[in-house]
Formats: structure tokens, C-alpha cells, sequence
């Protein structure tokens, strides 16, 4: 059996490695920083997204997982593979994301550039692809939903 390939990035990393400890015969994982970091240190293999895209994280953070050899691998229909292949795009059928805690941080005292930097772009627009697809893809948006 082949491995699918599975997007995991986490803000709230609670029962993320033991989650990925039941599933990694499955898939193999693609994770942004700090969660490949915790993934790696668990002894689980994880590419880190700059390594399937050959394209670094930007602008402290703000972009990472928008790339269209990760956004393709979500968005990509099964009719769409001959496309995806020519265009070096794997199938990503999993996505794996809770978001930055916005709510919780502009609940507190807070500065402008707090509450800005904790408007998520690269989660939403990973789990509205993954729905969007969802007859290919599988969601899981909460640590919550991991059992």
C-alpha cells in the first residue's frame, strides 16, 4: 500500500505526535516549522513544507503553506491527476490544522500588531481547500477529533 500524503500544521500541538504516531503507516507528513520541529523530535519523518516546495517560509512566518504544490495537492480532484502529475503536484488527502487562537489573544491586553499577526491565512485557506474537496480529502481542525 502506498502512503498518502498529510499537511499537519498545529498552533495548539495537545496530542498531535500520538495522533500521528496511529496514522503514519498510512501517510507521510509535510509540516511547517514548529510543528515539524515537535513531529521530528518524536522520532515521527516529516518533510518540512519549504522542502516540498524548495521555497523558504516568508515574511517572518506570514507565508508558508500557500504554494500551489501544497494547495494543489489539496485542491486536487482525482479527475485533475495527469495535470497534477505533469505539474509535480503529490495528492494531499489529509489536512491536519487547529488555528492561531485570535479570539484568546485579543481577549487579553494586547498590542495592534498581536491581535494582526494572529489573524491565521495559511490555516483557513488550508482547511476551506481541504472542504472544498472534501469527496478526497479528510479535515481535522481539532485536537478534539484526533481519537
Amino acid at each position: 500500500m502506498n502512503k498518502k500524503q498529510a499537511v499537519i500544521s498545529v498552533f495548539n500541538k495537545t496530542g498531535i505526535v500520538e495522533f500521528c504516531k496511529q496514522i503514519a503507516d498510512k501517510f507521510d507528513f509535510i509540516s511547517t516549522g514548529k510543528t515539524a520541529t515537535v513531529l521530528c523530535e518524536a522520532g515521527l519523518p516529516v518533510q518540512e513544507v519549504k522542502d516540498v516546495t524548495g521555497f523558504p517560509e516568508i515574511l517572518d512566518g506570514r507565508v508558508k503553506t500557500l504554494h500551489p504544490l501544497i494547495m494543489g495537492g489539496v485542491l486536487g480532484r482525482e479527475d485533475q491527476e495527469e495535470e497534477m502529475r505533469r505539474l509535480g503536484i503529490a495528492p494531499i488527502r489529509l489536512v491536519v490544522v487547529n488555528l492561531y487562537p485570535f479570539e484568546e489573544i485579543v481577549s487579553k491586553p494586547h498590542s495592534l500588531d498581536d491581535a494582526i499577526e494572529g489573524i491565521d491565512i495559511g490555516g483557513v485557506t488550508l482547511l476551506r481547500g481541504a472542504a472544498k474537496n472534501f469527496m478526497n480529502v479528510i479535515v481535522v481542525s481539532s485536537p478534539d477529533d484526533y481519537s
